[in-house]
């Protein structure tokens, strides 16, 4: 084994992968950005490298400068995590000539794997199903391919993985902008603007199996992962088993996956992706390669959690020379894992990014749970990388445990300080779709509107929370204070925005200009932590510490606070028009600039487009004008507030 590793990457991967060095007696050095240089991860390595910079292409993407870190640490290995350099043939054989191990696939099987057409030809070759699909070096080449296979398509990155690049278009008109904005995103992540398209399959289900390998020539497949809860092609939760693989199925899948992975020559630990479709004949499901993965995913803890195996322990074990210690009669498989991947994402603002401090972070408090985190309350979640915060992974002897134990665990988890997609997956977890298994990679996006109502408090928990800031204020019922007042108001923020609720003297609560019927129920303390709505349900409300009010429903929790009143309306203007100034809702990068001074444009048109958090933002005209002023170029890094185009 290795005596000392460095970690080339940061965040929960960074901190997942220091543990298992650490439980291995292996010292751990890091490299780490400005940005990072605090972070959780950095407090866990036994060494940081801080590498000047901010961006990924000046830190974690600077081949050189990684290399100089594990040299200057005195590391024998490096350990990539996913995404960054972690699927680059350059940087492993950068790693080689260095005389480190890179722990991950030789860069033959990297350039095979990485370059999806390639990797494609090879699943051909290997009797493996595929997608039909077509490359193309130019924007003609690839519309000409896409009028042949037909419409719906999919762009995709050629040279990377992750959802990034990947775009559905259903539209002829659309192609081409689809194909630029697909070019952008990859060589912005992956380094390669190359793309291609396949067909897009609709319905389907996103299946992958994991496979180990050994230099000796033995491998195993570790069962398969489902990961069809996505949005915008990024996971959102996985689980293993998948819930519509049968025996039959998972033999077929598993056996693909092998095949594949023995033609590449893979050695050590990959995923081979594939897309299942709805039930043909007699039940059986078609299936279609996807991409390898050739490197740890995001989800690998639902398949420890099921297997028992430490992932990244195999990982080191095989990168270090070592034979499997087992064989696949061996491999084990015992209940159900689920996986939710917490991230600093606001969803009623189209999911806009949430960088900023964390002031609670908390959850898998179970014994059948694990948080797996790169932040600690009080650690600051960055703007210029990914928003990935926590991953909370619950198992269960079986699936439905495993749901009503996630459906707990997330109801008891934290986060605070930012906007997190918690809420969501509070809402998910508890949909009859979601229940039975049949979640499509479709299903989240068309189910999205739905899910994000039911995943706001209702009118009853609204009331139970006003009345427990009025008692605390000396305003409750028979209250001196209150007797012959008309009735109070409190603002109430529940994340998607803010909602008043007035209650009267005599008990008359209305909720955004609607009634709301109750009983109330008062703590021994005199304070009203309980009430009974019109529907029976029973609300319990408790402050926190940190002045967010727990508005507990029984099938669910909800987090609100207390918020100002809105601004008094601003005096009409004497005459219309004027300018309109148009502002970075958040810190980011400028990709491109589509408008001119003095051009004319529509509402609705995109003006700039920013990169932040990995990914991009259109922002639009609000109304029709002509551009005065153009404040930003492409490549400028902007703040949040930062003053973009101005509109007459």
């Amino acid at each position: 084994m290795f005596a000392s590793v460095l970690v080339a990457n940061r965040g929960e991967i960074a901190v997942r992968v220091i543990r298992t060095l650490r439980e291995l007696g292996v010292r751990s050095a890091l490299v780490t950005s400005v940005p990072d240089r605090h972070s959780r991860a950095a407090r866990r390595a036994d060494a940081t490298v801080l590498l000047e910079g901010h961006t990924t292409a000046e830190t974690y993407l600077d081949i050189e400068a990684v290399i100089a870190a594990a040299k200057a640490e005195g590391c024998e290995a490096v350990h990539p995590g996913y995404g960054f350099l972690s699927e680059s043939a350059a940087f492993a054989e950068a790693c080689a000539a260095a005389g480190l191990a890179f722990i991950g696939p030789s860069p033959t099987a990297l350039r095979i794997l990485g370059d999806k057409i390639a990797a494609r030809d090879l699943a051909i070759a290997n009797d493996v199903p595929v997608i039909p699909g077509a490359s193309g070096e130019s924007e003609a080449e690839l519309i000409a391919a896409a009028a042949e296979i037909g419409l719906p398509v999919m762009v995709k990155a050629r040279g990377g993985g992750g959802g990034m690049g990947m775009r559905v278009v259903r539209e002829g008109d659309d192609l081409a902008e689809a194909i630029a904005g697909a070019r952008r995103q990859a060589e912005a992540a992956f380094g390669d603007g190359r793309v291609f398209i396949e067909r897009y399959v609709e319905e389907a289900h996103h299946v992958e199996v994991q496979i180990l390998s050994d230099a000796h020539g033995n491998a195993v497949h570790l069962g398969e992962r489902d990961c069809s809860v996505q949005r915008r092609h990024q996971k959102l939760i996985e689980e293993a088993p998948s819930p519509i693989v049968d025996s039959a199925l998972r033999a077929e899948l598993t056996s693909a996956a092998l095949r594949l992975m023995e033609a590449a020559g893979y050695v050590n630990a990959g995923t081979v992706e594939f897309l299942v479709g709805a039930p043909e004949e007699r039940g059986r499901r078609p299936f279609y390669f996807l991409e390898v993965n050739p490197r740890l995913q995001v989800e690998h803890p639902v398949t420890e959690a099921v297997t028992s195996l430490d992932l990244v322990a195999e990982q080191l074990r095989i990168a270090a020379g070592e034979p499997l210690g087992f064989a696949q009669e061996d491999v084990a498989f015992e209940g159900h894992a689920i996986e939710f991947r917490l991230n600093a994402e606001d969803p009623w603002h189209n999911f806009l990014p949430s960088p900023g401090r964390l002031v609670d972070l908390s959850g898998g408090t179970a014994t059948a749970a694990r948080l797996d985190s790169g932040y600690e309350a009080g650690d600051t979640v960055p703007a210029e990388y990914d928003s990935l915060v926590a991953k909370l992974i619950v198992r269960g002897s079986d699936r439905e445990a495993a749901r009503s134990g996630a459906t707990a665990e997330l109801a008891g988890a934290r986060i605070e300080g930012i906007a997190s997609n918690l809420a969501l997956h509070r809402a998910i977890v508890s949909h009859p779709s979601f229940v039975a298994g049949a979640a499509t990679i479709q299903w989240l996006e068309r189910e999205l509107p739905a899910l994000l109502d039911a995943a706001r408090p209702p009118p009853e928990a609204l009331v139970a929370a006003a009345l427990l800031l009025l008692e605390e204020e000396g305003l409750g019922f028979g209250g001196s204070a209150w007797l012959g007042a008309g009735p109070r108001s409190v603002w109430l923020d529940d994340g998607a925005g803010v909602r008043v609720v007035s209650i009267a003297c005599d008990g008359a609560a209305v909720v955004e200009g609607e009634p709301v019927s109750y009983a109330r129920a008062v703590a021994k303390a005199g304070r009203p932590v309980a009430l009974i709505g019109g529907t029976g349900t029973k609300v319990d409300a408790v402050r926190e510490r940190s002045g967010q009010i727990l508005l507990d429903c029984g099938a669910a929790i909800f987090g609100v606070r207390l918020a100002p009143p809105p601004p008094l309306p601003p005096r009409a203007q004497a005459a219309a028009g004027g300018a309109s100034e148009v502002r970075a809702p958040l810190a980011g990068r400028v990709l491109v600039v589509h408008v001119a001074e003095g051009e004319t444009v529509p509402a609705g048109t995109v003006l700039v487009v920013l990169d932040a958090m990995k990914m991009e933002h259109a922002i639009t005209a609000p109304a029709a004008g002509t551009v005065r002023a153009v404040h930003v170029r492409p490549d400028q890094t902007v703040g949040s507030g930062a003053l973009l185009v101005e509109l007459d």
